[in-house]
């Protein structure tokens, strides 16, 4: 991996991989954390925005190009970034950057369609409240911050959504869509000149701008149990959440083996006595969270609305007495490491998904190298190291149950 500044500002990872595919991602700190003093959801609805035609082309030259040029393409608005990427073949690389680097950079935002898009956006919203694993993981983090953006979704509200103006998109697009706020991967066998060329050539009239980068705001989360119904839900969606935020980098590697012993996998502590013992649910597992602005480490589990105080009682019992539960399902922390690099280099198999990582990882850590560092250096780790990092976080203990 090779990282290059260019003159405007905007950084440029470079990672060599044989094949006849190239994978780009063009990302901005941009994210839904940028919004204070917007309205919620204007970093979402720009991406919609973007896609709806440039000075030189029309929505439907775009998907036309979209469709001709890229095997897969996409677009994507999270928390602490907003990111654009696609795999072409190496021989379309040039027209197929270009094509959007054009979609970035030269957006009209035009009235045109803009109601339009905002409509979309409303339906999208409907029917993101429809999958009922978002809607508790929503309802959790809403009832564990009071400051915190991720408390509210990152695509708005109803009410933010309709009190999005086009004059806000293009204040939002102005002061977050710089050079000094840009980073763009790009994964392939072409050159290192050839690629660096035609970024330089698309990306050089990009100016360094303004953009306030606030320090997030992290709080810990309100202690309790929520319970919410949700209409058409035969069973019940459990989630507890556990604030990661103070912990180092050295302790987010422990947690990150905690959770492969503890909820990953078909032979961790919950899947082995919610599911395998006792057959109480059809999925459970957790995850680390560990993303700018997030910082989180969750329990999640899917079951029958009977089952739900059996499935608390257990997990709750696996918590309070670690010790005893470490003990009777005893790994070597070696293991857990080699299954944590496994996972890890699994993920960025698919040049896309390395494309972004690379991105995502330079915008939220300032070090895409921490990628490559998660993979091949994880340093050797005691289980009293791990217990004592889990310590920390377990007596702040939110759960969400929708039923």
């Amino acid at each position: 991996m090779e990282k290059i500044l260019l003159k405007n500002g905007v950084k440029l990872i470079y990672e060599y991989r044989k094949g006849s595919l190239t994978s780009f991602c063009i990302g901005f700190d941009a994210g839904a954390l940028r919004e204070e003093n917007f309205n919620l959801g204007v970093a979402h609805a720009l991406e919609h925005m973007l896609f709806k035609g440039t000075y030189t082309k029309t929505e439907k030259e775009i998907n036309e190009l979209c469709d001709k040029l890229f095997g897969f393409n996409n677009a994507m608005t999270n928390f602490p970034y907003a990111i654009y990427y696609g795999t072409s073949l190496s021989s379309d690389f040039n027209e197929a950057f270009s094509l959007y680097s054009d979609i970035i950079l030269n957006a009209k935002l035009s009235e045109e369609g803009f109601q339009e898009e905002i409509n979309v956006i409303l339906q999208e919203l409907k029917e993101w409240k429809e999958d009922f694993y978002q809607f508790c993981e929503d309802e959790l983090l809403y009832n564990c911050f009071k400051n915190r953006r991720i408390k509210d979704i990152i695509i708005g509200t109803e009410e933010s959504v309709k009190a999005i103006t086009l004059e806000e998109l293009k204040e939002y697009y102005k002061k977050y869509y710089c050079a000094d706020n840009c980073v763009i991967s790009v994964v392939t066998s072409l050159s290192k000149e050839e690629v660096v060329q035609r970024v330089q050539n698309n990306f050089k009239d990009l100016k360094s701008g303004s953009a306030t980068r606030s320090k997030i705001c992290y709080e810990t989360n309100k202690l309790g149990i929520f319970t919410k119904g949700a209409k058409g839900l035969e069973g019940a969606k459990i989630q507890y959440c556990f604030d990661i935020s103070f912990l180092s980098q050295e302790e987010i590697e422990c947690l990150n083996a905690f959770s492969m012993f503890f909820g990953e996998g078909v032979s961790s502590v919950l899947y082995d006595y919610i599911r395998t013992k006792e057959g109480l649910a059809y999925d459970v597992f957790t995850k680390v969270k560990n993303e700018k602005g997030i910082k989180l480490f969750t329990i999640n589990v899917s079951t029958s609305k009977d089952r739900v105080d059996r499935v608390l009682n257990i997990i709750d019992s696996k918590l309070n007495d670690l010790e005893k539960c470490i003990e009777e399902y005893y790994v070597s922390t070696d293991v857990l490491i080699k299954r944590l690099k496994l996972k890890r280099e699994l993920s960025i198999e698919r040049s896309i998904q390395l494309a972004k990582e690379l991105c995502t990882y330079e915008i939220m850590y300032n070090n895409a190298d921490i990628l490559f560092k998660g993979i091949y250096e994880i340093q050797p780790m005691s289980w009293e190291i791990i217990k004592n990092t889990v310590y920390k976080i377990l007596k702040n203990r939110t759960i969400q149950i929708i039923k």
